[in-house]
Order: structure tokens, then C-alpha cells, then sequence
């Protein structure tokens, strides 16, 4: 009798349905008694979700189950859920709450990225993953879900105009290299992935910007000594910040205070550029940084307006 009665398979939006109620668990006393219990059969369901998106040895995903897991992920609240209860769910869950978050930023449902929508209507979500940096546990978690949160432009915008853009500065410079690899690689995307947002926002901001800039990354004897210490991290996090510093060279409408900047730091940044190499050959680098050094070399201070 007892096959008579099986139980419906999940579907995909059940899944998503479950897996909310469980993340209640994440917050309950570790004396509760079906805690440990809700939490393994959470970890399940995220794992079961990454399946459902991202497909596995013996079968690609279907689009049709993509749809239907994504609608329902995106229609409450299970992201924030899952942002929120992140510090509190082990290593693994959290690589796959990554994957899946990941995933979902790129699922459409009826020709929209609905996604973005979710995300402008709870922009503190993005302040809450930026502060993510400031918690060693679950910076790189943060980071990782901030990145492809960001590939929306009006996401990018947000962030940009906020008053977080001022905090990777700091982040830049933290003592764990991999946390300052991380935030330095969120800063170039931030400048570099939206042409047309990342000009409007140098346009607007581009005095304290470039300021902040210089002070903090170029002339900062923290920021340019460390590489010697440890080489390799510091490297990969002066080269990111390149990618930024060519965008503010080759813009022609620099205002003369940038310019008068520049010109008074041209030897000092001619001389590190004479010593600034990837670790292997990059034809791309070295056509940029040979930009930027002609570009440096010809600037003529501008009488202020």
C-alpha cells in the first residue's frame, strides 16, 4: 500500500519555498532541538537549487525549471534571507549560497533580468554586502555576490554614487591581502564593466575621486612598499588599480587641479611605471601602461578656469 501513496516531486519553486521556511533555523538557539536537523536539510535544498540552475554530470539545466526556481526565489524575500544568514551557515553552504546567488543574476523570466528589479527595489542589500569587507569570515562570500550584483548598470550606478564608492579605499589597503585582492578587483569592475555610468559618475565626481586616489593608492608608502613583502598579492592588487588609474589618464576633459596632480607627480609615476611589470608577458598590459606613460609624459600644466 505504501507506493500507492509517494509523495510529488519538489518542484522547482517549492524548493525555493522550503528552503525559506528552513533559513528561520539559522537564527534559532543552538538548543532548539530540530536546529541541527532544518540546518542539514537546508544545506541540502541550497545544493539541490545549484543543481536545478547549473545542471550536473548527467544533465544540463532546463530552462523551464531555471524559470520557475527563479520567479519564486526573486518574489519574497529568500534573498535577503540568505545574505542575511550567511555568517552563520558553514563553509561549504556558503560556496554554494555564492554559486546559486551567482546563477540567478543571470536567469531571465519572461525576457527580464528579474534580478535587477529585486536588487533596485532593496538597494541596502548591496550596502550590507560591501560591509561584508569588514568581517575577515565572509568578505571574499560578499565580494564574489557584490561582483555579480554589479553586472546590472543600474546596480552599478547605486553603488557608484553611494557613499560606500569612499570605503574601498580603505578595503584596498587591509592587512589581509586576500580580502584587499578581493575589494580592489570590485573596484576596477566598478569602474570599468559600465562605460557610460562609470562616466557620468567621473564626470560628477572626479575631483575628490582622483584625490582620494592619489592620496590613498599612488603616494600612499603603505599601498607601494607592501609589494615588496608579499609580491605576488600586492601585485595583483596594483594591477587592478591600474586598470582604474589609465580610466582617469586618458579622460581629455581632465580639470586642471587632476592635471596639476599629475604633473607634479610625473617622475615619481614615470619612475614606477619604468618598474611596473606582470608577473608573465601581457601584450595588453604593455600597450596600456605605454599609454598612460606617453599620456603623462605630454601634460602641460592648465591654468585654472
Amino acid at each position: 500500500m505504501k507506493g500507492l501513496f509517494k509523495s510529488k516531486p519538489r518542484t522547482p519553486a517549492d524548493l525555493v519555498r522550503q528552503t525559506r521556511e528552513l533559513l528561520a533555523y539559522v537564527e534559532a538557539p543552538a538548543r532548539e532541538p530540530k536546529r541541527e536537523e532544518k540546518l542539514t536539510e537546508l544545506a541540502k535544498n541550497i545544493r539541490e537549487m545549484k543543481t536545478v540552475l547549473y545542471g550536473n554530470s548527467e544533465a544540463e539545466p532546463v530552462p523551464e525549471a531555471c524559470a520557475q526556481l527563479t520567479q519564486e526565489f526573486f518574489k519574497d524575500n529568500t534573498l535577503r534571507l540568505l545574505i542575511v544568514c550567511l555568517p552563520k551557515l558553514n563553509l561549504e553552504v556558503r560556496k554554494d549560497v555564492t554559486q546559486v546567488v551567482a546563477n540567478l543574476q543571470r536567469q531571465q523570466v519572461h525576457s527580464r533580468l528579474i534580478a535587477s528589479d529585486y536588487l533596485e527595489a532593496n538597494r541596502d542589500l548591496l550596502d550590507i554586502l560591501i560591509a561584508g569587507y569588514e568581517n575577515t569570515d565572509i568578505a571574499l562570500h560578499y565580494g564574489s555576490m557584490l561582483r555579480d550584483c554589479i553586472r546590472h548598470q543600474s546596480i552599478a550606478r547605486y553603488v557608484l554614487e553611494s557613499d560606500n564608492m569612499k570605503k574601498f579605499f580603505g578595503y584596498i589597503q587591509l592587512p589581509n591581502f586576500e580580502i584587499a585582492s578581493d575589494a580592489a578587483a570590485t573596484f576596477k569592475e566598478l569602474l570599468t564593466r559600465h562605460k557610460s555610468t562609470v562616466a557620468d559618475f567621473l564626470n560628477k565626481n572626479y575631483d575628490w575621486f582622483f584625490a582620494e586616489y592619489n592620496k590613498d593608492l599612488l603616494e600612499s608608502p603603505n599601498y607601494i612598499t607592501r609589494r615588496q613583502a608579499v609580491k605576488e598579492s600586492s601585485k595583483s592588487i596594483q594591477i587592478e588599480a591600474f586598470h582604474v588609474f589609465k580610466v582617469f589618464v586618458a579622460n581629455q576633459n581632465k580639470p586642471p587641479e587632476i592635471v596639476s596632480i599629475l604633473v607634479a607627480n610625473r617622475e615619481k609615476l614615470l619612475r614606477f611605471f619604468s618598474e611596473f611589470k606582470t608577473e608573465k608577458e601581457d601584450e595588453q598590459f604593455d600597450q596600456d601602461k605605454a599609454q598612460v606613460v606617453k599620456e603623462i609624459a605630454s601634460l602641460e600644466p592648465r591654468d585654472r578656469p
